[in-house]
């Protein structure tokens, strides 16, 4: 047998405590068999009857039975959550944003994860290159769905030339492989102008669309394109005209999909980004659009979903018979005469794009309460470049050097109001860290001002606008997801 996995904790009150299983000890096999990461594990301890083999500290190994009801579990925790090694990308993808970051950033951020297990845990999109026969089958016994796929062009030649990978063509096989077996997926493109637009992206969603209803959707977002790409191959930006090009096309392709009805719970099938509509400078499509915002966090449906909280916030705070109204522990009056006693002043801070969605929020907050002042300032990134516009990729250094410009000489609570506010999506996870590792008290400490931290949802805006307490909660970092356990 090999050499298993370390508990690193058992949990008390749990079966492995009572049966004396301590911290430091491995589980090397469950009912014969050994555990090569979580699924396994998970999957062989569903029994309500099992045989754990674990070897203590020197050495010594102990067969123990285990029985337990069905919702029991065996309770310890491993050094790592994946309880194995990440996959990590064997591809050089033409548009890979890591290879378009500078030297000297945290290691973290250099890590180029394509593991198939990260894709169901997290959430995370991977190519399947490195993938072999046995991977598929072990996805498909262990029903590791949905998984999220990075496809970016279904033509074999273009797929190899784009990924940077002999290996990458068979993209359509595996697919099908999935398809086959109704293992549920969603599929990513990263459109790259010139290169898997206008036919190939035609060819692309056609070919994809054809495995539905497991493919369950598919999501288009613009190549990112940094200043460091030296050595790298040229790569054009999309401009107004071009983006809105590309919004007819799969606005196009949703209307056949509606019209085919193979899949009615999710009829659209493929969306366009919130930043293609952004870019075009067009109002973002309505909710139901969106079929439930299966690619959220790929950033499709988040204006929409952003507007609609924060209407939904404001319909809560002055209704007064609301849940959300009763929440906030207000006296017994009109709400509306109570903030301009008050005032408030404030700087909420944004990317290049979401800019004016942000000013038109921020003026139908204080047309609802006009108590309130929020000044809106978008960072330009100097950084990554100008053509990196989105809030998740601002640094520390360049927001507090673009503030500082703005204040001038003048006081910064004059200027800048009591408080800084930062969407979370700046932040490291769990952390008030920026990207180049300044933090928010940088941030405080250049302008003798609080930073708060605007936490995901239209009603957390509302809430840090108006200076009234909100939940917290972590996000991760864009193109951050891989997080070492040990660090």
């Amino acid at each position: 047998m090999g050499a298993g996995h370390k508990i690193k904790r058992v949990l008390h009150g749990g079966i492995a405590e009572e049966m004396g299983v301590e911290p430091g000890m491995s589980i090397i096999a469950v009912n014969g068999q050994e555990i090569q990461d979580v699924f396994d594990y998970q999957y062989l301890m569903e029994d309500l009857h099992v045989e754990i083999l674990i070897r203590e500290e020197n050495g010594e190994e102990t067969l123990i039975e285990v029985d337990r009801d069905p919702d029991e579990d065996f309770g310890v925790e491993f050094e790592t959550s994946l309880m194995d090694d990440y996959r990590s990308c064997c591809n050089r993808c033409i548009f890979c944003f890591i290879d378009q970051m500078p030297k000297g950033m945290r290691e973290t951020l250099y890590f180029k994860d394509d593991d198939s297990r990260l894709s169901f845990l997290q959430g995370n999109y991977v190519t399947l290159t490195n993938m072999k026969e046995r991977d598929i089958d072990r996805i498909i016994r262990l029903r590791m769905e949905p998984i999220n796929i990075s496809v970016h062009t279904t033509n074999p030649a273009l797929r190899r030339m784009m990924l940077g990978n002999r290996f990458a063509g068979d993209i359509m096989d595996k697919l099908k492989r999935l398809s086959d077996a109704g293992i549920e997926m969603n599929g990513q493109i990263v459109l790259c102008r010139g290169i898997n637009d206008g036919a190939e992206l035609d060819r692309t969603i056609r070919e994809l669309g054809e495995l539905r209803p497991a493919m369950r959707s598919l999501s288009v977002v613009p190549v990112g394109i940094t200043r460091f790409r030296d050595h790298l191959p040229h790569l054009d930006t999309f401009d107004r005209e071009s983006s809105a090009e590309v919004i007819d096309q799969i606005e196009g392709w949703q209307k056949r999909f509606r019209e085919d009805g193979v899949n009615p719970e999710i009829p659209n099938f493929v969306q366009a980004s919130d930043e293609w509509y952004l870019s075009a400078g067009r109002e973002v499509p309505e909710e139901d659009r969106y079929d439930g915002y299966l690619q959220l966090e790929n950033g499709v449906g988040m204006v929409r979903l952003l507007k609609n909280e924060v209407h939904s916030a404001l319909k809560g705070f002055l209704d007064h018979e609301s849940s959300l109204y009763k929440s906030l522990s207000l006296p017994e009056k009109d709400y509306l005469a109570e903030l301009p006693e008050r005032g408030r002043h404030v700087t909420t801070i944004c990317g290049k794009l979401i800019e004016p969605v942000i000013w038109e929020l921020a003026g139908q907050i204080t047309e609802a309460f006009p108590g309130l002042s929020i000044r809106v300032f978008s960072v330009r990134n100097d950084f990554f470049g100008h053509t990196i516009t989105v809030s998740g990729l601002i640094t520390g250094r360049d927001l507090i050097g673009q503030l500082k410009e703005l204040v001038g000489n003048e006081d910064p609570g004059k200027v800048l109001g009591e408080e800084i506010l930062l969407p979370v999506n700046m932040l490291r996870a769990g952390e008030k860290v920026f990207l180049d590792d300044l933090t928010t008290e940088d941030v405080e400490n250049a302008f003798y001002l609080p930073v708060g931290v605007i936490w995901s949802g239209g009603e957390e805006l509302v809430r840090s606008v108006l200076g009234l307490s909100h939940r917290e909660e972590g996000n991760r970092q864009i193109y951050e997801s891989w997080e070492p356990d040990d660090q």
